[in-house]
């Protein structure tokens, strides 16, 4: 299947240019809170405006794995192409986009690590972690060995629950899952780097959570509240190489 021929479900158009890195994004957990506006406004520099859910600004906690990560016309390379990963994210707008801003992401991998801070900006840390799936339970844990950030850790025991399902046009479930692009902003410079793939296929998920330092690390407070938690299996994703949001 080209997955470029499938764009119906996209907000704006696929870019003019090629695409240059296929992904496969693994056993996805979205793990959501409704968070500070403050402390998230101080975490997303401007020009970016805050993308809020009436009025609420949520944050999002996503551990998962990646396989088949390669360079465009590329083969898969051991060691290189698979590993796990835990993004901590919110949501911003520029220029009528709605899109996704990272205000940390883990890796296993230093390669990717660096490759990822290089090219992309990105604010990515290595962390020594693992993930196993035994009788439908998915066990994760992640800790920072990255000095460039202060300690974070993460770790949960979760499982998938129910029918698959796409989510509704509108839903929150909608909002928190199909963004198609991130920002990224320094010295008030911002590039966008677009994604493409299909629709996310979600089921409802028990979590138990045995450990979770990721938004204190960046000086934010979750509620006491349980997590807004669904489950992927995943999806094939291209990626687009970062550009220049001209102002």
């Amino acid at each position: 299947m080209n997955l470029a021929d499938h764009v119906d479900h996209r907000p704006f158009p696929l870019p003019e240019a090629p695409w240059v890195m296929h992904q496969a994004w693994c056993d996805f957990l979205f793990l959501h809170w409704p968070v500070s506006v403050d402390e998230i406004r101080a975490r997303v520099p401007e020009p970016l405006e805050l993308d809020l859910r009436g009025g609420q600004a949520w944050l999002g906690i996503i551990p998962f794995h990646m396989t088949d990560v390669r360079p465009r016309g590329t083969v898969n390379l051991p060691g290189l192409s698979a590993f796990p990963e835990l993004n901590v994210r919110t949501y911003v707008r520029y220029q009528g986009r709605s899109g996704v801003f990272f205000l940390g992401l883990e890796a296993s991998h230093r390669v990717a690590v660096e490759t990822a801070r290089l090219t992309y900006g990105l604010p990515y840390f290595k962390a020594d972690m693992h993930w196993e799936r035994e009788d439908g339970v998915i066990r994760y844990r992640s800790a920072r060995t990255d000095r460039r950030g202060p300690p974070a850790v993460f770790r949960s025991v979760h499982k998938p629950v129910g029918p698959f399902r796409y989510a509704e046009p509108g839903s929150l479930e909608h909002w928190l899952s199909e963004r198609y692009c991130l920002f990224t902003c320094a010295d008030g410079v911002v590039h966008t780097t677009d994604v493409h793939h299909l629709p996310w296929p979600l089921r409802d998920a028990e979590v138990h959570i045995e450990e979770n330092s990721m938004a204190l690390a960046h000086d934010i407070h979750l509620p006491a509240a349980a997590p807004h938690a669904m489950y992927s299996p995943g999806v094939d994703v291209l990626v687009w190489g970062p550009r220049k949001v001209e102002g």
